[in-house]
């Protein structure tokens, strides 16, 4: 978890509470790490962690798109601000479909 924090403040994002969510806590099999904090502002954003070694396609992305909606649910609070940081090869079209839904990709 330092590890992340230490990155998201490289970016200039600071969260008051940052709490550790596990996949199978909203029904998923993904192996992800998933963080829900609060930033200064009073906010709540997520940030997902991929590392895998085979190439993130769009496919995917939908299945991250989904399980965000479910964190939703899940903790009843509309999560704004969407970060992934992604540690394997991105494929063109994933990073688009992430942007058109306000995702922030971190490679």
């Amino acid at each position: 978890m330092k590890d992340i924090v230490e990155y998201m403040r490289s970016k200039n994002l600071i969260c008051k509470t940052l709490k550790e969510i596990k996949p199978k806590e909203v029904g998923s099999r993904k192996r992800i790490t998933i963080y829900l904090g609060v930033d200064l502002k009073g906010y709540f954003c997520i940030v997902m962690v991929l590392s895998k070694k085979s190439r993130v396609l769009r496919k995917e992305v939908a299945e991250l798109i989904e399980l965000h909606k479910k964190i939703e649910l899940y903790h009843h609070a509309k999560i704004t601000k969407k970060y992934i940081h992604i540690q394997a090869p991105l494929c063109s079209h994933a990073k688009a479909m992430f942007e058109e839904n306000l995702w922030k990709v971190w490679l």
